[in-house]
Order: structure tokens, then C-alpha cells, then sequence
């Protein structure tokens, strides 16, 4: 028997927020490297150089810098989406005329995670803001884009765009966050449904059973193609984002034809190899903590 539909909602949610959990905790060295390299590709020869540079400089503290954004981010961002995947499931099906709890094909899925992204952006934008200016405060200051010796915590970056730009400043980046979702969230979905039901189709099971390492893996390959389909657009986003403080304010098309203009195309593409390698253990972790967790709610709940 099916859950309530709000029982059906909390679950989702839920699930969601533990999916964005296990997200963090398994990649946030990995996204810190990611925000250092889009924002200050010059600093640095690779990922290696800014991973030891980072440790060597901050320590360990340094790489899990803006985790409590980060947690914040990935916790709502991942409530919500999830939450509004299961909602945007039923407005495709509406859609399609198919009954209510009809299964979805993994393009119809993929259609709903990329409706869904959405909302989640708006839950996104504000946080990540945050997240990638306390990853980036190191080299803002070292290359005299802030004063040096500031203080850098959440509150003390919350203050400095309240003062400068006011509360909307916590949505600079937001058509460009916008504009990264969709078709990346299309993507994310669309992958790993497709490969939960190779792997399915491959053991003779459904793609509820189809074990732990090859949800992990689904999870992963989904992540992978939604960074190789939006990280440029990822890039910009953070350019926009780490900048605005330094009172440079540029909006997505100018940001994106001046990055390609002053440090060509490539550019837009640092920090690729620290997104590639966190996005299998932090998007396996986020699929594997939100399907067993939504297993056992749904459980729980009498479903």
C-alpha cells in the first residue's frame, strides 16, 4: 500500500537530507580543490600542486573549509530536490495521462530530476555563495583581491554580503546556478537510472536489488555525467560568486566570453580532475544513504 502523500513527502525529504549528508563528508576536500582551481587557475599546476599547496598551507582544516555551508548546502539542496523529484514525477505522469504510481521510463525520470532542479536551486544558490568564498578566502587574499587577516567563518561572509549587496546578494550566480541545474540534474537522473537498469537487466533482478556496489556505481557514473555536461557553466557560476565580494559583479555571458577571451577555453575546465575523482565515492554515498534510508522509512511506514 502506498504511503499518504505527505507520509510520501517527509520520506522523500528525509531521504534526500541523508543523501546530502554522506555527499559531504565523502567529497569536500575534492569540491574545495574544485572552487580553488575554477576561481584561481593560475595559482596552480594541477590538482595534486593544489591539494598538497592547500595541506601544507591551512592543513587539513583547509581542505574541509566552508563544510558547515557545504553540510547546509547539501542538506536542503538534496531535501528539496528529492522532495520535488518524487513531486515532479506525478506532473509527468499528469503530463503523459499515465495513471497515478505508474513506473516512469528513465527519460521520463530524468525529465522530472531536471523539472525538480528547479526549486532546489533557489535552496542552492545562497549557501554555495558562501561555501566557495570561504574555500577561495586564501587565495583572494593572496592575490589582493581582499584585505589580508580577515576573519574567515560563515558569519563573517554572511555580514560582508549583507553589508555590501543585501540579502539578494546571496543569489549572485543564480541564472547561472539555474542554468547548470537543468540539464545537469537531466543528465544526473537519466544516467543513473539508465545504469540501474543495465545493471538489473545484467543480474536478473529489478533495480531495487541490484546490491550496494552497483548503486554506489550508478550513483557515481550519474554525478560523472552531469559535470562533464555543465562544468563550465559550474565554473562561471563560481567565478561570479568568489568575485562579487572584490566588488566585481559581472553577469554570466560577460563572465563566460571574458574567461575565454583573457585565459582561453581551457580555463573553464580547471578543476575538472578533482570533480571527476570525488563525484564516484560522493555521489555513490549520496544514492546509497538516500535509497536505504527512503527503503527503511517506506518500510516503517507500512509501504
Amino acid at each position: 500500500m502506498a504511503p499518504h502523500p505527505i507520509t510520501q513527502a517527509i520520506i522523500d525529504f528525509s531521504a534526500g537530507a541523508a543523501g546530502g549528508t554522506a555527499c559531504v563528508l565523502s567529497g569536500q576536500p575534492f569540491d574545495t580543490a574544485k572552487v580553488k582551481m575554477q576561481t584561481f587557475p593560475n595559482m596552480y599546476r594541477g590538482f595534486i600542486h593544489c591539494f598538497t599547496s592547500t595541506f601544507r598551507q591551512v592543513g587539513i582544516r583547509g581542505l574541509y573549509k566552508g563544510c558547515s555551508p557545504a553540510l547546509i548546502a547539501n542538506i536542503a539542496e538534496n531535501a528539496v530536490l528529492f522532495l520535488s523529484y518524487g513531486l515532479c514525477q506525478d506532473v509527468v505522469r499528469l503530463v503523459s495521462k499515465m495513471d497515478k504510481g505508474a513506473n516512469l521510463s528513465d527519460i521520463q525520470k530524468a525529465s522530472a530530476g531536471s523539472l525538480a532542479s528547479i526549486s532546489s536551486s533557489m535552496v542552492l544558490c545562497p549557501t554555495e555563495l558562501v561555501k566557495c568564498r570561504l574555500q577561495a578566502m586564501h587565495e583572494m587574499e593572496a592575490t589582493g583581491k581582499i584585505a589580508s587577516g580577515q576573519k574567515s567563518t560563515v558569519w563573517t561572509v554572511v555580514k560582508t554580503v549583507l553589508k555590501t549587496n543585501g540579502p539578494l546578494g546571496f543569489y549572485q550566480g543564480l541564472t547561472s546556478t539555474i542554468a547548470r541545474e537543468i540539464p545537469g540534474y537531466f543528465c544526473f537522473f537519466g544516467a543513473y537510472e539508465m545504469c540501474r537498469s543495465q545493471f538489473a537487466q545484467h543480474l536478473g533482478t529489478d533495480k531495487d536489488s541490484i546490491g550496494v556496489l552497483p548503486l554506489m556505481f550508478s550513483g557515481g557514473f550519474g554525478g560523472a555525467c552531469l559535470w562533464l555536461a555543465v562544468y563550465p557553466i559550474d565554473c562561471v557560476k563560481s567565478r561570479i560568486q568568489v568575485f562579487s565580494i572584490a566588488g566585481r559583479q559581472e553577469g554570466f555571458m560577460k563572465t563566460f566570453t571574458g574567461i575565454i577571451r583573457t585565459e582561453g577555453f581551457t580555463a573553464l575546465y580547471s578543476g575538472l580532475t578533482p570533480t571527476m575523482i570525488r563525484t564516484f565515492p560522493a555521489n555513490g554515498a549520496l544514492f546509497l544513504a538516500y535509497e536505504l534510508s527512503r527503503k527503511y522509512m517506506m518500510e516503517a511506514a507500512g509501504a
